[in-house]
């Protein structure tokens, strides 16, 4: 199942700070600008923020007013395949022969500027996840991360690595394979989610996703 596109308010009323959206086409602009300018910074090369035809990304993306300051993008699969089909085909093609149901995220940037990066990009990627598990129906999500963000994505989220590092053409960097099994993140946002704001020192990212009724909320919106 794929999701739509349609703008969402999520935050004005819930949290205080930048605005987290699903983007509209308009919006992809501002998100792949972004992306360029934090991916050369660190030396990496960007193509277009692509999307297909077919409906099979969907954008999500934090707003500081107009501006863009956080994003990240949720593709399905398609004919096309994933992203990382070009530099870990054999791989992908074994999870999926085992009957695993899959997504991608990619495309994540967040500004320099941000104050609370580590909330930002769990408000991020948890209505990616939204768009992925609990609409999508996607039960195992694949990224790619530069070698140096294996410990911190192992750490902090309970991604695998599914292979070693190799040349992803598309950046000109080196890419691990890693992946989350959704089923796990949705047990680890019902128990942790929203308890953060209680101040209590933590090794996850998963305290800093929203709390139970934020996420009825923010489902319903999507829904709409």
């Amino acid at each position: 199942m794929q999701t739509s596109a349609r703008s969402h308010e999520l935050t004005p009323r819930l949290r205080v700070g930048p605005s987290i959206r699903t983007a509209e086409a308009g919006h992809y602009s501002g998100a792949q600008n972004l992306v360029a300018r934090r991916y050369a910074e660190r030396g990496y090369i960007s193509s277009d923020l692509s999307t297909h035809a077919d409906g099979s990304v969907v954008v999500c993306s934090a707003f500081d007013g107009l501006a863009t300051v956080g994003t990240i993008a949720v593709r399905y699969e398609s004919e096309q395949g994933l992203n990382a089909d070009a530099v870990f085909g054999p791989e992908l093609s074994e999870l999926r022969a085992g009957g695993q149901s899959l997504c991608e995220f990619s495309r994540l940037a967040l500004d320099q500027h941000v104050s609370d990066n580590k909330a930002l990009l769990a408000r991020l990627f948890h209505l990616a996840y939204l768009h992925a598990y609990r609409l999508g129906g996607c039960e195992l999500l694949v990224i790619e991360v530069n070698p140096r963000h294996v410990a911190f994505y192992r750490r902090m989220l309970g991604f695998k690595v599914s292979a070693e590092a190799r040349l992803n053409t598309r950046v000109n960097a080196p890419a691990v394979l890693m992946t989350l099994d959704l089923r796990y993140a949705d047990e680890q946002i019902g128990c942790l989610g929203g308890s953060a704001a209680n101040g209590a020192p933590t090794r996850s990212l998963y305290p800093y996703f929203y709390g139970s009724d934020e996420e009825v909320a923010i489902l319903a919106k999507l829904r709409q």
